[in-house]
């Protein structure tokens, strides 16, 4: 038997061809795109830093073998750590995901392509860090910023028309295929290399949603994008070594991945690949909170100061009607136990009393000594969701993409208090002027957690100046992130 594998000689499915050369030929000349990606970057580098006040995070980063140094390896931004590529990614993916505060893309399957900059990032700096070595030049934040409008277009675009959650599957398997493709390009892959590593990523086990559901809702979640972004560093690098890839892995009958993981259904496309999702982006700017719920925790706020202003507390409520979107009903309409942080988040019932109670909405107030306020599930108790049938036609409108949930309260003296509607999130493209300034002031908040104030100042003077940054070597920023 011979001790070369060599792929049949058959075409690559289309799917995968069209991925490759769009990563391969596509010249992103929107500016808008890259001033979105500078946003992008800023608010995912911050949430990382955030992640790292809870223990929970920090006790899965580092090397594998504990102590390990890799010569030049990849920097984790707020650690001293230096690691290969594979787990670079996924420690910074770990950091980016872990609060549940990044970027979002919602469609029929939802996402957070900033996740991608895991694998981005990583692969950006151990190659940057080893030009001497690997035959490749050192790379920009701009070089970055690309990669994250190519890898958030892969991600979106998919997601548009395909719900891998209706068929079980974890929407991480299109960070894992985004990932993979972006990562082969900055390591230099041939177009033959980068299609066999994109259809390794197919062929791949994929992740279940077992972890984001009632009864087993838990911390994977916060780490299954970390998992994904390592696993695309590691596949694009078994193809640069020369492994072979398999052609019709989508649509092979029987063994594909249409036949066995989406129910006999080929991916449907609204559009071809650009920079659509970079520019449409939404941004978690005050609550670190499922997305669906964004909007609905905006009217909680809204109606905690109607309370007050009536003499009134969340004591005094009788009922919550919450009229939203099915995708919301879907994943995050949650009665009974919420065993853990990872639960409590991704239920709009316990993301609308603790606002109401308390008037805010932290990643703290998940957890067991916030959760243990019995206010909270008496108040979740009172509340219930009903479908809107208009919200969820505007949720999948491609000129929408609303967001909407409208509360309405009633106190036990029968007082009813006006419906409360928020259709755009603050974070959504139709409030940008609103609600860049708040994303910035988030990210020094983050800053602050970690840094000194010359470091902060250091950070800042670079990474709000949109052109220096893009000019900075990808080493040099991220040698500002690093803590002795």
């Amino acid at each position: 038997m011979s001790s070369i594998a060599k792929a049949p000689n058959q075409e690559f499915d289309q799917e995968i061809i069209d991925i490759v050369d769009y990563v391969r030929d596509y010249v992103i000349t929107s500016d808008l795109a890259y001033e979105i990606a500078w946003n992008s970057l800023l608010d995912t580098m911050g949430c990382g830093l955030e992640a790292l006040e809870y223990e929970a995070c920090r006790k899965l980063l580092g090397p594998i073998v504990p102590q390990t140094v890799v010569k030049n390896g990849v920097r984790v931004p707020g650690t001293n750590f230096e690691l290969d590529p594979v787990q670079g990614a996924f420690n910074i993916g770990v950091l980016i995901r872990w609060l549940d505060f990044n970027d979002t893309w919602l469609a029929a399957e939802w996402g957070h392509p900033s996740d991608n900059l895991g694998a981005i990032l990583a692969t950006a700096d151990w190659i940057s860090r080893n030009v001497s070595t690997n035959g490749l030049k050192p790379l920009t934040m701009r070089d970055v910023m690309t990669a994250m409008i190519k890898a958030h277009e892969i991600q979106g675009c998919i997601a548009l028309e395909n719900s891998f959650n209706k068929v079980g599957l974890d929407h991480v398997v299109l960070v894992k295929v985004a990932s993979t493709a972006v990562v082969s390009q900055m390591l230099g892959l041939s177009r033959q290399q980068q299609l066999n590593a994109v259809s390794l990523a197919w062929v791949d086990g994929q992740s279940l949603r077992t972890y984001r559901h009632f009864p087993n809702a838990g911390s994977r979640k916060s780490w299954a994008a970390g998992d994904a972004t390592s696993r695309a560093v590691r596949l694009a690098l078994i193809a640069q070594a020369g492994e072979m890839g398999y052609p019709t892995v989508l649509t092979a009958k029987t063994w594909g991945f249409y036949d066995v993981s989406f129910k006999g259904k080929p991916f449907t496309f609204q559009r071809p690949y650009g920079s659509y999702v970079m520019e449409n982006i939404l941004f978690k700017v005050s609550y670190p909170a499922e997305f669906h719920s964004q909007t609905a925790v905006e009217a909680a706020m809204t109606l905690n100061k109607k309370l007050q202003s009536l003499g009134k507390s969340a004591s005094d409520i009788k009922k919550i009607t919450i009229r939203t979107h099915e995708a919301c009903i879907r994943i995050i309409d949650k009665s009974g136990p919420l065993n853990n942080p990872a639960d409590r988040d991704h239920c709009i019932q316990y993301m609308v009393a603790v606002p109401l109670i308390f008037g805010r909405l932290t990643a703290r107030d998940y957890e067991d000594d916030v959760a243990s306020d019995s206010r909270i599930d008496t108040l979740r108790a009172k509340i219930v969701c009903i479908e809107d049938k208009q919200f969820t036609v505007d949720y999948h409108d491609p000129s929408k993409r609303s967001i909407a949930n409208a509360l309405t309260v009633e106190l036990i003296d029968g007082t009813v208090i006006d419906e409360v509607v928020v259709e755009y999130p603050i974070g959504h493209a139709r409030r940008r002027k609103e609600g860049i300034p708040l994303l910035v002031t988030k990210f020094r908040t983050n800053l602050a957690r970690i840094f000194s104030e010359v470091e902060q100042a250091a950070i800042a003077d670079v990474s709000l100046n949109r052109k220096a940054l893009e000019a900075m070597p990808v080493v040099d920023y991220l040698s500002l992130f690093i803590k002795s």
